[in-house]
């Protein structure tokens, strides 16, 4: 058994952790092939922390077992066992590789189970995983620009150099960008990140043009200082195509999500808060009174929608909303990078531009 050491093999061949922090510990940031499975639940964490720091190591490693025992001890054994036994090329993980990853390590061992750890723990891979991101986006970018509704992500995932920042922020970078997926924490974005860049080694990364922040995620640094100074390609696609885009993704493609989740009823109910809310994210900067126009349509087209099934109703408010606020805010942020901008054309032609490269 051999623990392990080299984390940027962990994070670029998705080799299964078995991570038993405390499930507070893991939604702050977690690998992207991480399994919590804790040795200690968030209130027996806490109980153990407040003791360590009053009576020391050995009164807080005492109260650990009194707490992890019997039955309860049994239970995170045997879901440990059949993570073993569905991931056995992986490795155990806790915060820096310490007394919980060697004491679950003991118990497996305990069982005939030999499984290794990562020496360091999550510390270690997060760090590997923040000077892996910064080296790797040292490699030439190239960004795909265009106002919203013009394929930019889907031509970012049909190439093979492409990393698709927004299915890694689940978000799809503007007011309306929430999915039925809730965002990961702004750590395990980022880790997420340094592992799609470690999977290749491109002549350049291909990634749509986005502002410093999907949504709650926020860009690491030194990736929105490397997209700064890189040129860009530009889908311009006529506006119908545009409408029907957004059409199939917002209005029928997240009906449908939000259905599969949550059952016709409650799904329906969601998915009309996710529009509601999208358009409220921006009323001040429409300012109020065409925010409550466009709010009515809103409104009669999820009626016609949920009456007929049918959704291009939704243009009514949709295509004011394109002219009027993204199309004239995106466009004065182009013009500023005009420069920057090395080819521009339909959806089809940014397609062949980028095979030719």
């Amino acid at each position: 058994m051999n623990n392990a050491t080299d984390y940027l093999a962990i994070l670029r061949d998705d080799i299964p952790l078995i991570d038993v922090r405390a499930p507070v510990e893991f939604a702050k940031g977690a690998m992207p092939s991480a399994l919590n499975l804790p040795l200690m639940n968030d209130s027996e964490r806490a109980a153990v922390g407040t003791c360590y720091k009053r009576e020391g190591a050995q009164a807080a490693l005492r109260l650990g077992h009194q707490l992890v025992n019997g039955e309860l001890r049994e239970q995170r054994i045997e879901a440990w066992l059949q993570a073993c036994a569905q991931h056995p090329q992986g490795y155990l993980c806790c915060a820096r590789g310490g007394q919980r990853s060697h004491i679950a390590q003991q118990w497996l061992r305990e069982r005939q189970v030999d499984y290794p750890l990562v020496v360091g723990g999550y510390k270690a891979l997060r760090q590997a995983a923040i000077e892996a991101t910064h080296q790797r986006i040292q490699r030439p970018l190239l960004l795909v620009g265009g106002c919203t509704g013009s394929g930019k992500t889907l031509l970012v995932r049909a190439q093979t150099n492409g990393i698709d920042l927004e299915g890694l922020a689940r978000h799809r970078g503007s007011s309306f960008g929430r999915t039925v997926q809730p965002q990961r924490s702004q750590a395990s974005f980022e880790n997420h990140l340094a592992a799609a860049l470690l999977k290749i080694t491109p002549d350049f990364w291909l990634l749509e043009d986005e502002g410093h922040a999907i949504g709650a995620n926020h860009l690491p640094d030194i990736v929105r200082e490397r997209m700064a100074q890189s040129p860009l390609v530009v889908v311009d696609e006529p506006f119908a195509r545009r409408l029907e885009r957004l059409r199939e993704e917002y209005f029928v493609q997240t009906l449908r999500a939000y259905i599969e989740r949550d059952g016709e009823e409650t799904g329906w109910r969601a998915y009309a808060e996710y529009l509601r809310h999208g358009l409220f994210a921006i009323r001040r900067r429409l300012g109020l009174q065409r925010f409550e126009q466009l709010s009515v349509r809103l409104e009669s087209a999820l009626s016609e929608q949920q009456r007929s099934g049918k959704s291009e109703a939704h243009f009514a408010w949709l295509a004011p909303l394109l002219e009027e606020y993204y199309d004239p805010m995106y466009r004065y942020q182009l013009e500023k990078r005009a420069p920057a901008i090395r080819f521009r054309g339909t959806f089809e032609d940014v397609s062949a531009w980028l095979a030719a490269l």
